[in-house]
């Protein structure tokens, strides 16, 4: 994580903007207080390669700057406008806040009318277009000066945008957001904190009441503290969850233990850590009477709740570390188990003093020693029975998640934080850096390809080679970089590449003296080869293929696996004597993809042509195979196969003698497939839970994992477990065995789940003794008990039905949103549905009535959705495009007519928004 370093006035009311871009990039600040200019020294450790990199900035431009650009994924300055609407707001907004006086506040009422402006006639919803640096400077900077100047800000487009933007940052409550809000909004300073869910929430109601500080949120519902562990990260180790135990005993009666979630508790002790007379004999209450109590139910509990215990029958006992300033911050349920409050130790106290309730509060790190007590805490594992390995009293677990979006060794691996149904851009981002896929770099655009998902390119790859070495296809490499003469020699190519083009002009510090390009594709870099290979008929077929990667800068907003700068695949060249030939070969790659996506990867797609306009930049036709992304309603290009003909031959001379001893030029094809089939996979199939990996493509197929318990250790369930492996294994399966013992099973099934391992065997102890194992399905979570003799065959046979399952799933929800219509008044209706649109067309040469289509559909759109205008450097534009005219016709009546043009059609053609 890169090390902030601030030289500026810790008191400067400006610096505070500067604050809150460091916390969105989770980037550790420190501040010191110096005279003069401001300055900003960043530097960055980096631990493993054991270098550090440094660099500096000066005024507050150049400071925002810098630090906007701290973790380049995150794209908080690419916007063009960011830097003239942040160099604008330093010269306006920020005299007024660093002068003694109200001598700023014409600048700053100008500055709101500028900003007012724009607002009204961009109908953005950023600064910017999208959120960036600009929305945290401006806003927050602004709001302090409208507060200092005493400028009232009536309702309406900026107002709504400073809100949205502050509200979004209210996260960031070390920065003073929280109060700044509250101002702007109008609202509490305690309870702008809260989810606007939760400010009915009778907790929530006491700590307002009390008037102490603290910040309540959401998130996913966890029954146990283990699973607060897992899925809800705190910031580092100096803050905790709590565990929280509701005893009863016949003699002293009732008891709430609260305990910091990295402390062991024995009950047994419980009695002796009290100064208890007597026995003892605690026991776990039932939930009538926690209800009866504390009016909560089980997996809510909390020491807030304490305050429900209107007679005082209850008594609450803390863990001294709650106290003693082990811990900063103290996070426990309001009620309710998908809400955590957090408040400092002190906050806590208070509250509690001020409800009347006075708590015992014990060192449970230094029990009392006695002969009941063994010297530790039992060790609670969940028994086999339990789905989840979860039970009322999970083992305590260190804490240690000072990054949330880590599965590193000694930090747990979080459940997504938004649903495919609600926020489907974010899910996908979360999917693909929590299961492990990708790592993101600090080039925009590259993206690092982890372990499990290059396992699934792996495999593609070897199913790939198998079957192009049947159609006589060899593999070859060719160099990464072409000339400049070459990729140009082909118009329409370079043409269709030119704004994606990457080029190379120096080398260290001397001008090439012809800058070179880095390949976007190798037509123009393998056909001077082929010229030199090819004289005869008898060199004829010619079929390479290489696996490589390929560089398109593009302009547009890069996604992961979907539109990266730069990615891999694979590229077929082939070269034929007749047009014939070569179209064979396009058939037969086409059909190679067609089931690299259907038999692989169970995404059902629409084999067609691409339309003139369409079609691969200098060839002749191409044919494309089409996808279907149910939760954005997007078509997705799954891969190309391009007829050439014989515009390359002609360009670089690519001739043959025929068997007439005639020159003849050659007929070329050229297909690609890249490491998109990846993203169009985690898409079409994945959860809320995660990845759901069809079998045949899944790094791992099965996975093995005990489940421990005090009747069954690692070194006992290691045999049997391994056994069952070597079944998996003989019948050519890909599995896993579990062993690692510093994580539970239910943090094992969390982990794997989310990875989308199609199959999870469970071993616990009854197991063992039944000789079977417990068979989880991930892919509709169904759960059977199945011996482990003849299970290797079991299990390979349940793989195969699950890959057909999930096919006939895709297929199903695909053909749910293919709308067959005949007048364009349907076209836009249908597209609002999420559908893909079939229609009649007047053929693929009429481009001027496919960019009429495009652009029409597009105005009809943002008018349906109250906008003007889109950013055009969107990759998810709301306008219709053609995908394909399929090779699959549906019957054409005589006399149907063009929905766009009118004229007669000569086929039926697909459109669609597309990715």
């Amino acid at each position: 994580m890169p090390l902030v370093a601030y030289s500026c006035s810790a008191s400067s009311p400006g610096i505070l903007a500067l604050k809150i871009l460091a916390e969105v990039q989770e980037t550790k600040v420190e501040f010191s207080e110096v005279a003069g200019t401001p300055s900003l020294t960043i530097v960055t450790n980096n631990p493993v390669l054991k270098t550090s990199d440094t660099s500096t900035a000066v005024s507050w431009l150049g400071c925002a700057r810098a630090l906007a650009q701290t973790v380049p994924s995150l794209a908080l300055w690419d916007v063009p406008t960011v830097e003239s609407w942040v160099e604008s707001a330093t010269t306006m907004v920020l005299p007024s806040l660093e002068s003694s006086d109200n001598s700023g506040k014409v600048l700053v009422e100008e500055f709101l009318a500028k900003v007012e402006t724009h607002f009204n006639e961009s109908k953005e919803k950023y600064i910017a277009g999208s959120f960036t640096a600009a929305d945290i400077c401006l806003a927050v900077w602004l709001a302090q000066a409208l507060i200092k100047c005493d400028i009232s800000i009536a309702e309406g487009s900026v107002s709504e945008w400073m809100k949205v933007v502050l509200s979004a940052l209210k996260s960031c409550d070390e920065s003073g957001i929280s109060p700044l809000w509250a101002s702007i909004s109008g609202t509490d300073a305690a309870a702008s904190s809260s989810s606007c869910e939760l400010t009915d929430n009778p907790l929530v109601k006491k700590l307002q009441e009390f008037r102490l500080e603290f910040d309540v949120y959401l998130h996913s519902a966890c029954m146990s503290a283990e699973e607060l562990l897992s899925n809800v990260p705190l910031a580092s180790d100096k803050e905790t969850h709590t565990k929280n135990l509701f005893f009863k005993d016949k003699k002293h009666g009732l008891f709430l233990v609260t305990h910091a979630t990295a402390s062991t508790f024995n009950t047994k002790q419980l009695g002796k850590l009290l100064n208890l007379e007597g026995k003892t004999n605690f026991r776990l209450a039932d939930e009538a009477t926690l209800d009866k109590h504390l009016a909560v139910k089980p997996g809510c509990v909390g020491p807030l709740c304490i305050v429900n215990d209107g007679v005082k029958e209850v008594k609450l006992v803390l863990d001294k570390t709650l106290t003693d300033g082990t811990y900063d911050f103290i996070h426990s349920h309001p009620l309710r188990n998908d809400a955590s409050v957090k408040l400092k130790p002190a906050a806590l106290m208070e509250y509690l003093s001020k409800a009347g309730i006075e708590p015992a509060i014990v060192d449970m790190s230094a029990e009392p020693a006695g002969e009941d007590s063994g010297g530790k805490a039992p060790a609670n594992r969940p028994p086999a029975s339990k789905g989840k390995g979860l039970t009322d009293q999970p083992k305590p677990q260190k804490q240690n998640n000072q990054n949330k979006k880590s599965g590193e060794k000694g930090k747990t691996l979080l459940r997504l934080q938004w649903k495919k149904s609600e926020n489907f851009p974010m899910w996908y981002s979360d999917v693909i850096v929590l299961s492990e896929m990708i790592s993101y770099y600090d080039i925009s655009g590259c993206y690092i390809l982890r372990p499990w998902s290059y396992k699934i390119w792996e495999l593609m790859q070897q199913w790939f080679n198998e079957e192009i070495l049947k159609l006589g296809v060899d593999n070859c490499y060719f160099p990464l970089f072409v000339s400049q003469d070459r990729l140009e020699k082909e118009k329409d190519h370079v043409e269709g590449f030119a704004p994606e083009v990457a080029w190379v002009t120096k080398s260290g510090e001397s001008e090439l003296a012809q800058q070179i390009a880095i390949r976007p594709t190798s037509e123009t870099i393998m056909y001077p080869a082929f010229s030199d290979w090819i004289k005869s008929h008898r060199d004829l077929p010619l079929k390479l293929n290489q696996w490589s990667n390929v560089v398109r800068w593009e302009f547009k907003f890069p996604t992961p696996f979907l539109r990266s700068r730069e990615f891999l695949w694979q590229e077929g060249h082939t070269a034929h004597a007749t047009y014939e030939e070569a179209d064979e070969m396009v058939m037969q790659a086409l059909d190679l993809y067609r089931k690299v996506y259907q038999d692989l990867l169970c995404v059902p797609v629409i084999p067609g042509y691409k339309t003139k306009k369409e079609k691969f930049a200098g060839g002749h036709q191409t044919t494309t195979v089409e996808a279907y992304i149910p939760a954005s309603g997007r078509a997705i290009q799954g891969a190309t196969s391009h007829n050439l003909g014989q515009n390359f031959g002609k360009m670089f001379d690519i001739k043959f003698q025929d068997t007439n001893g005639e020159s003849q030029i050659a007929w070329q094809t050229s297909w690609g497939l890249t490491t998109r089939t990846i993203g169009v996979m985690v898409m079409v199939h994945g959860d809320d839970i995660g990845l759901v990996m069809p079998p045949r493509v899944a790094p791992v197929q099965v996975v093995i994992v005990p489940v421990l318990s005090k009747n069954l250790s690692m070194e006992a369930a290691g045999p049997y477990c391994i056994k069952i492996k070597n079944d998996l294994e003989s019948q050519g399966l890909r599995a896993k065995y579990d062993d690692r013992d510093m994580y539970n099973p239910g943090w094992k099934y969390n982990h794997w789940e989310q990875k989308g391992v199609p199959i999870r065997l469970e071993v616990g102890p009854a197991d063992i003794e039944k000789n079977q194992a417990r068979v989880a399905l991930r892919y509709n979570g169904e759960k059977m008990d199945v011996s482990v003799d003849g299970l290797g065959v079991f299990i390979k046979d349940k793989l195969d039905i699950i890959q057909k399952a999930m096919f006939e799933k895709a297929v199903k929800e695909r053909d749910q949103h293919v709308a067959k219509i005949t007048e364009w008044k349907d076209f836009v209706p249908n597209l609002e549905k999420n559908n893909l649109v079939l229609t009649p067309w007047c053929g693929g040469e009429h481009e001027e009535w496919e960019e009429w289509v495009k652009k029409t559909s597009k105005e009809e759109s943002l008018k349906n959705l109250g906008q003007e205008g889109e950013d055009e450097r969107t990759a998810t534009s709301v306008a219709a495009k053609t995908l394909c005219i399929p090779f699959d016709q549906p019957d054409l009546p005589e006399g149907t007519k063009c929905i766009a043009s009118g004229l007669p059609a000569t086929c039926w053609v697909l459109w669609g928004r597309s990715y």
